[in-house]
């Protein structure tokens, strides 16, 4: 009897003991290893669980104290912020006189924002033109030509031609001369046309535009004639040059002028008959003689 009981006794043991190894090894499978890994068969100890390292936190590569040192991406991604770009640097503006004023003037006419020939003064006029033109377009209406303006002015223009810097003046209209004009060698000068007409036996030789002094230094109306005539005279007055300077009543005389023909009748004289043609009164200069006529009226 207690032979019996023994029996079963260990008949339960084995049994439980395949049965625990059967779970185990199909807990085995199911963790995707193999069945040798387990130990050997009856072994009730309990199998290595291959623990997996958890990935590293994005903590460890911020930077932050006690975290790793950021990543060349994470380092990349932080570009520094640009630099203001340098303000306009001013090329031209207002009382300049030069070459380059003279080109600015011209490109300006191509398109429609200067409506008067080049003269390479920068004047009240050209800083109208400037400001037209940054306006167009968008810019400061300062009328400085700063370097903006001036690099778009040249993306829209061509460069100008000869004729185009220095076009031809156009002849101007001629008065109807006065009476005392009709005879004799004259120099005919009209304030109303603002026209000079050089004059032999009524007949008119060449003409030229001229400007007058201003009512504070008026330039006298009559007949006078020339009584000295000085090509390279400086005023001593002024301290100013007066090329080709034909005089005809005390210090009043007929002379080239660069400043009319720079700044056109913004300005004036004072008193004296300025000529902006420079060709045409040198060849004037050469042809009148000391006592020839002069006939100043309205």
């Amino acid at each position: 009897m207690g032979r019996t009981r023994t029996g079963r006794h260990a008949r339960r043991v084995r049994t439980a003991a395949a049965a625990a190894v059967g779970a185990l090894a199909l807990a085995m499978l199911t963790a995707g290893c193999r069945i040798e890994d387990a130990g050997a068969a009856g072994s009730t100890a309990p199998p290595a669980v291959a623990t997996a390292r958890p990935a590293a936190s994005a903590s460890a590569d911020d930077g932050k104290p006690g975290g790793g040192t950021p990543s060349p991406s994470a380092t990349s991604s932080r570009t520094p912020s640009a630099s203001p770009s340098p303000a306009p640097r001013t090329l031209m503006s207002v009382g300049d006189r030069s070459g380059r004023v003279r080109e600015l003037q011209a490109r300006l006419r191509q398109i429609g924002h200067f409506d008067r020939s080049p003269t390479g003064y920068y004047g009240t006029a050209t800083v109208a033109s400037v400001q037209s033109f940054q306006g167009k377009r968008g810019l400061s209406r300062t009328g400085r030509t700063d370097t903006v303006t001036w690099e778009r002015l040249l993306a829209m223009t061509r460069k100008p031609t000869a004729k185009e810097l220095d076009p031809p003046a156009p002849a101007p209209a001629v008065a109807k001369p006065d009476a005392r004009c009709l005879t004799g060698r004259v120099l005919c000068i009209s304030k109303n046309s603002r026209t000079l007409s050089w004059m032999i036996d009524g007949r008119v030789v060449s003409s030229m535009d001229v400007r007058f002094g201003s009512q504070y230094t008026p330039t006298r109306e009559g007949t006078f004639s020339v009584y000295w005539k000085s090509r390279h005279h400086v005023s001593t007055l002024y301290d100013s040059p007066m090329p080709y300077a034909m005089f005809f009543s005390g210090g009043q005389a007929v002379h080239y002028s660069s400043d009319f023909a720079a700044r056109g009748y913004s300005g004036a004289s004072h008193g004296c008959v300025n000529v902006r043609d420079e060709g045409k009164i040198a060849s004037l200069f050469d042809q009148v003689r000391n006592g020839d006529k002069v006939v100043i009226y309205w």
